[in-house]
């Protein structure tokens, strides 16, 4: 089973929620017609559909025969909740973050 990280970007490759995500993918399977179906079948699928978890055993496949383009993934990856809010942290973080929608109130980190 692939790692939950993989399956929340298959989910946001199928929803097109991320643009440069799609792209990098994309890209990364147009000399893989296997691959390449499976993105293509996810387009517009449900997070929990069949063809959201092919797309996120490809992209697990992916990732292990090459795993320069797995951290240029995770590097692009970004946590989406459609209409609301994208949030994405990339690199070193040192400190406090914080990735929510709707916050009421304040935040204090002790």
């Amino acid at each position: 089973m692939p790692e939950p990280m993989l399956v929340t970007i298959a989910a946001s490759l199928a929803t097109r929620a991320v643009a440069g995500l799609y792209e990098l993918v994309r890209a990364k399977f147009a000399d893989d017609p296997v691959a390449a179906a499976a993105l293509t079948a996810a387009e517009g699928a449900a997070p929990d559909s069949p063809q959201v978890a092919a797309l996120s055993e490809t992209l697990e496949r992916t990732v292990l025969a090459d795993p320069a383009f797995g951290a240029e993934l995770r590097a692009h990856h970004a946590v989406t909740q459609t209409g609301r809010v994208t949030n994405s942290i990339t690199g070193t973080v040192s400190g406090n973050a914080v990735q929510a929608g709707d916050i009421q109130g304040g935040i204090t980190f002790k």
